[in-house]
């Protein structure tokens, strides 16, 4: 079984990921995941902490040994630089206690006011510390060992913009090699050149105006093999982990699959992706609406699912709220915030994907080693091609 847990505060001295259940014999070097941070610190419209502030290195502390996973628990940390501001805020003495330093107006949209009822809590950045989107760095750290996993299978995963503020990216083929260097080559991580400069130029505008702007974005699974998950059990379903997953992604509002919501616009007749067979390729289908699943379960074509993105709710232009102290009316806190965080996201939503896909593979066929789990895997390729 794979799993992760993360820990640690926004403005805490560091984040940490311990991730279970990854196979011994996976070549690792802490470089493969400094460049996913990197990618996660990038877009147009993130704010000052993320590119000026945050230079995000990884320190892998345990389970790798001469750059191979050796099948215990790997610890990974990624220090907070900015946690040289905010010690005394972020004190665990407690004669550091300031009430000064309170925060007390709740963000509308934000975990800010529910997270103070529920836990009972004076200063709202008892809160908003944990729920903060800083905690997706050292999901993304782990995403990257989940990816690596994943690579030496042939499963291949990217992300790219799809839309931002209603400007919406023409995306002729989704599945070519060439768009993941075009992606990765554009500011707000889209292949479309044209649209690109209008969704900066929207980032830019919100900016102006103290605003934060949402968007959609889409993450692509190649090669991933018919079979994972189960049509058997709820909680057994692949796209609804998936789906789940993704929706604990700070500001994700909506997931959807294939063409998604445009299914409840079409007939049966043109929604669904028609089966043929052919001796060299088996089972296929010439279209993919699914986005990859049918009950459940992988089918054999490449997973597509897109997720929407709200505005994040730190503004610099703070909507109305009311003091948790006083009860009285006032405009919500200012937070140093970013102005859009889609193109980021989409490298965290990339991470996530891969988490599950992981832990379906290591359900699906087991293994103590990359090598074992590779044959296993090439048995059932083996099996399933001569269905």
């Amino acid at each position: 079984m794979i799993r992760y847990m993360t820990s640690g505060e926004s403005h805490g001295k560091q984040l940490t990921v311990i991730i279970d259940g990854i196979p011994a014999g996976l070549k690792l070097n802490v470089e493969d995941i400094n460049k996913d941070l990197e990618r996660r610190r990038g877009g147009f419209g993130r704010g000052e902490r993320a590119q000026r502030i945050e230079k995000d290195k990884a320190e892998i502390v345990s389970g790798v040994r001469w750059g191979q996973t050796i099948g215990s628990p790997i610890t990974i940390v990624v220090k907070n630089a900015d946690w040289e501001n905010n010690k005394k805020i972020m004190s665990l003495d407690a004669k550091d206690l300031n009430e000064k330093m309170f925060l007390l107006r709740p963000r509308p949209g934000h975990a800010d006011l529910p997270g103070a009822m529920k836990f009972d809590r004076g200063d709202l950045r008892d809160i908003l510390e944990r729920a903060s989107a800083r905690e997706t760095a050292a999901r993304v750290a782990a995403g990257s060992i989940f990816k690596k996993l994943l690579y030496e299978l042939n499963i291949k995963i990217y992300s790219f913009t799809r839309e931002i503020a209603g400007i919406e990216a023409s995306v002729k083929d989704i599945l070519s090699h060439k768009i993941i260097s075009d992606i990765e080559a554009s500011p707000v991580r889209t292949p479309d050149k044209t649209q690109e400069k209008q969704m900066m130029n929207e980032i830019t505008k919100a900016k102006n105006m103290g605003d934060t702007l949402g968007g959609v974005f889409t993450v692509v699974a190649k090669g991933v093999p018919v079979g994972l998950g189960s049509h058997a059990q709820w909680d057994l379903k692949l796209d609804a982990r998936i789906a789940q997953s993704l929706v604990s992604i700070q500001a994700v509002k909506g997931v959807e699959f294939g063409i998604g919501f445009e299914y409840s616009s079409r007939p049966g007749s043109k929604a669904h992706d028609e089966i043929s067979y052919s001796k060299e390729k088996g089972f296929t289908r010439k279209t993919n609406n699914a986005g990859g699943f049918e009950g459940g379960i992988t089918n054999g074509h490449d997973i597509v699912v897109s997720c929407a993105v709200k505005p994040i709710p730190s503004l610099m232009m703070p909507l109305k709220s009311v003091n948790i102290k006083t009860k009285k009316e006032e405009v919500a806190e200012k937070v140093r915030s970013d102005v859009c965080i889609v193109p980021a996201v989409g490298v965290i939503g990339e991470s996530v994907v891969a988490y599950e896909l992981a832990r379906a593979v290591k359900e699906k066929f087991g293994a103590d080693s990359v090598d074992e789990l590779k044959e296993n895997l090439n048995s059932y390729l083996h099996q399933i091609k001569n269905f």
